[in-house]
């Protein structure tokens, strides 16, 4: 646990992210071997919505604090083509502690092509780098 942690009054319920992509050739299931087939694959759904989470606190995160991934459920209900323009967001919707629950989902074409929690956690970024090299 960060000693004297601080939360800033700024990360709030509400925090809100949203952002176009257009799926690629390198975001299918084929290229990151996670299936066979040429459509978005769940691997990129995830570093989307955990990427919307992370604009979603761009500036309301303190100086030498960052928040890492610690909890993640996702369902990933319908196939996006490559070429596929789609929407992704997240909304901060519970703080608790250092803990950052978010609602998040993708669509495409105005239909629900995923939708998930991302849970993130606050923490002081010299000690948490400093424990990750003091496993090496």
């Amino acid at each position: 646990m960060v000693q004297n942690w601080r939360m800033s009054a700024a990360i709030t319920p509400g925090l809100h992210a949203a952002f176009s992509y257009a799926v690629t050739d390198a975001d299918t299931a084929a290229a990151l071997e996670s299936g066979l087939v040429p459509v978005l694959s769940t691997p990129r759904v995830l570093a989307l919505m955990e990427r919307a989470t992370v604009e979603a606190l761009e500036g309301a995160v303190e100086p030498g604090t960052t928040t890492v991934g610690a909890k993640v459920e996702l369902e990933h209900l319908l196939a996006t083509p490559v070429g596929a323009p789609v929407e992704v967001s997240a909304t901060l919707e519970r703080v608790d502690g250092r803990r950052l629950e978010f609602a998040c989902q993708v669509d495409d074409a105005g239909r629900l092509a995923a939708r998930g929690r991302v849970t993130r956690v606050l923490v002081d970024l010299e000690r948490f780098l400093a424990g990750v090299a003091a496993r090496r």
